[in-house]
């Protein structure tokens, strides 16, 4: 059931994307702050019990009409269940409005609109980046975008709806990427947030995605240059071990031969058990190995991307009909 439930959301998605300013958006964010203003208190016991009802009450929502659906009436309506849930949770066009729109931008060499559309997507000044530097900083939000909207969601669906959890996966997910974003060190919120609340966010963040990160680098490299990719994958690994952002594209500058190390790359998280801070940092790496940054590599990212999710669904077809048979 989990193939044919993200092979439906996929299909819907790309026919009748979600629209930014949706009501269930809104509803999340209004439930993260409602959490945050009730429970954050300070302490890192406050904190972490803000972030529990902040991530995981949804997705046992989810779960209890999933089970719901089963018991009273079949699968067939708990297949429409996941799907609707996936549809809200997994897809491009959720982000690529962007990235379509500053490819389009660069392609037709107009670079002060690349500048803008850059800036209003990642509230960043763009002012004087040069043409290889936004293209480079296309890559890395894209390429970062497309696994968190797209890979991860499938990696911790398929997990759990294998356990009898139908959607849950997807949504806890989801919501703790949001938790990492609404309660990080960039939040836009203009209730305060304790240092204790951003922490827990971040700490469980990384915990949540450090198996789809290594995932979606280890797809990119199936589908791209496989012995570059996993070159820079361990090279990058051995230095920033909690940095899954930076594995994901370091695998990605070798699948596809490009040089990548703008602000994307520079995330190794600066942290102790006492003292954690999250977000981007300037690190003495240097950039990866690889051409330098064209208008070209964002094609070879988008066909990076769609391999990669043909693979996916490959593999899930095949453990669906290995369970059918079985």
């Amino acid at each position: 059931m989990s193939f044919f439930a993200i092979l439906f959301a996929l299909l819907i998605e790309q026919a009748r994307p979600l629209a930014r300013s949706n009501p269930m958006h809104a509803g999340l964010r209004a439930w993260a702050l409602s959490v945050g203003r009730s429970f954050d208190a300070g302490g890192p016991s406050q904190a972490w019990l803000a972030w529990a009802l902040g991530v995981l009450v949804p997705p046992l929502a989810v779960l209890a009409v999933h089970w719901a659906l089963l018991h009273w009436i079949g699968w067939p309506l708990a297949l429409v269940w996941s799907v609707a849930v996936l549809y809200v949770t997994l897809g491009f066009r959720q982000f690529s409005y962007h990235f379509t729109g500053l490819r389009d931008a660069l392609e037709d060499g107009d670079m002060a609109l690349a500048r803008q559309r850059l800036a209003q997507w990642k509230q960043v000044d763009a002012s004087d980046l040069p043409r290889s530097e936004i293209v480079r900083h296309v890559i890395e939000y894209s390429v970062i975008a497309a696994h968190r909207h797209v890979f991860g969601v499938l990696a911790w669906y398929a997990v759990l709806a294998a356990l009898g959890l139908g959607p849950t996966g997807a949504v806890l997910y989801r919501m703790a990427e949001f938790a990492s974003r609404y309660w990080g060190p960039r939040s836009l919120t203009r209730h305060p947030i304790s240092e204790a609340l951003r922490s827990a966010a971040a700490r469980a963040w990384i915990v949540i995605d450090w198996v789809p990160a290594r995932l979606t680098a280890l797809s990119f490299a199936v589908v791209g240059s496989f012995e570059d990719a996993i070159e820079g994958w361990r090279f990058y690994a051995q230095r920033f071990p909690s940095d899954n952002d930076g594995i994901v594209l370091a695998a990605t500058a070798g699948a596809i031969h490009v040089r990548l190390g703008g602000e994307a790359l520079r995330a190794a998280q600066q942290h102790s058990e006492q003292d954690f801070e999250a977000g981007m940092v300037m690190d003495d790496s240097g950039p990866t190995p690889g051409s330098e940054p064209e208008a070209a590599h964002l094609h070879s990212v988008v066909g990076l991307v769609w391999r990669s999710v043909v693979v996916w669904m490959l593999l899930l077809a095949l453990l669906t009909l290995a369970r059918l048979l079985g």
